[in-house]
């Protein structure tokens, strides 16, 4: 599905949602977007010629984690987007060196998740709180058409392993397409709190690991991570 100019594709994919009129595999994808939306509640700057897409997971017994799902995004960005000298930051972020290049944001409504996907291709935001980089800027020209082409078979495959091989086989990719084991990363936690430490991977359920100055390791569940 496509339109010109919404809200937020993630609002209108909860709301199709909670109608019935979506079903897993369904996309939206909007040209540009008055109301989008970030994790913690930040505004998602929309300029036309970037990508903006909502997809649809509809949870089923047995599956992983739904968290665990912003991992498989990820996987699926970096995928679609093609490029060399990308890397994944946990929980949310694809980064081209130390610059967001896409981010990720998944809502839950019952039984039904939907992923959203903001990608820079053609434009970069000014954030004041992390610095940014376009596909364009990179010397790259991507549609969005393009971008979503590759990404919804993308986000199939890695859903389709998440439930089939699990949590391991999905820790092992993104591990492979993360930033390097000891990149120093700050964590501001969800009760207001901010550590420092040095990125030591993932814990088997895919939390994130911190490896603080005084040699502990500190287990991320919820957070916002920064580079620094």
């Amino acid at each position: 599905m496509r339109v010109v100019e919404t809200g937020s594709t993630n609002a209108d994919m909860l709301a199709l949602a909670a109608s019935g009129s979506v079903h897993e595999g369904d996309w939206l994808i909007a040209e540009r977007q008055t109301a989008g939306r970030g994790r913690q509640g930040r505004a998602w700057v929309s300029p036309p010629g970037n990508l903006y897409a909502s997809g649809l997971v509809e949870l089923r017994a047995g599956d992983p984690p739904a968290s665990t799902l912003a991992l498989i995004a990820g996987l699926a960005v970096v995928d679609a987007l093609g490029v060399s000298g990308v890397s994944l930051k946990w929980p949310n972020d694809v980064l081209a060196g130390s610059a967001k290049l896409a981010g990720i944001l998944l809502e839950r409504q019952n039984d039904a998740v939907v992923i959203g996907v903001g990608a820079n291709l053609a434009h970069l935001p000014d954030l004041p709180d992390r610095p940014t980089m376009s596909l364009a800027a990179l010397g790259v020209t991507m549609s969005a058409d393009t971008a979503i082409s590759a990404l919804v078979p993308a986000f199939a495959r890695w859903l389709d392993l998440w439930r089939t091989a699990g949590l391991p086989a999905i820790r092992t990719a993104w591990l492979d397409r993360a930033h390097p084991v000891g990149t120093p990363l700050a964590a501001a936690l969800p009760d207001g709190t901010r550590i420092e430490g040095s990125f030591d991977g993932l814990t088997p359920d895919c939390a994130l690991q911190l490896r603080l100055a005084d040699g502990t390791t500190r287990v991320i569940h919820a957070g916002d991570v920064f580079l620094i």
